[in-house]
């Protein structure tokens, strides 16, 4: 998985160019070291991703278009097969370049892969920052 379980890594890019929520983006710092080797506990019980149902919904769906887009592009012959079995911690861009055994193609490809999560991830991460700040202002008034 690019950037660990739900392809975190492309939900964290989101939070850093696009949140205007401070505690998103202090969630993401402290998740980005992590996540840059698939390391992605931080950002799902930080965020959270657990028990936030619009978050569920791309952290599922995202490996899932990840691998078909990968999965097409290998099929056509435009990038060479995994041959090489790489450390589940290997950062993603270098990931793809060893896996392949040293194939630019899958770099282009991974690199496809995770601005098509970012955008993935985008409206879901809004909406989940709309119920937080809603949650906060209810409870700033009791």
């Amino acid at each position: 998985m690019i950037g660990g379980t739900g392809s975190t890594i492309c939900l964290l890019i989101a939070i850093f160019i696009f949140s205007k929520q401070r505690a998103s983006k202090n969630v993401a710092s402290l998740s980005g070291a992590p996540g840059l080797f698939n390391i992605d506990e931080p950002v799902i019980f930080g965020y959270p991703i657990v028990f936030n149902i619009p978050m569920m919904i791309p952290f599922v769906l995202q490996p899932v278009i990840g691998i078909l887009i990968a999965y097409f592009f290998t099929s056509i012959g435009w990038m060479s097969r995994v041959v090489v079995f790489i450390p589940w911690t290997t950062p993603p861009l270098l990931s793809a370049y060893l896996a392949t055994a040293g194939d630019w193609r899958a770099v282009i490809v991974q690199l496809l892969i995770i601005i098509i999560g970012v955008l993935f991830y985008l409206p879901f991460m809004k909406i989940s920052e709309r119920v937080m700040a809603r949650e906060a202002s209810l409870e700033n008034q009791k």
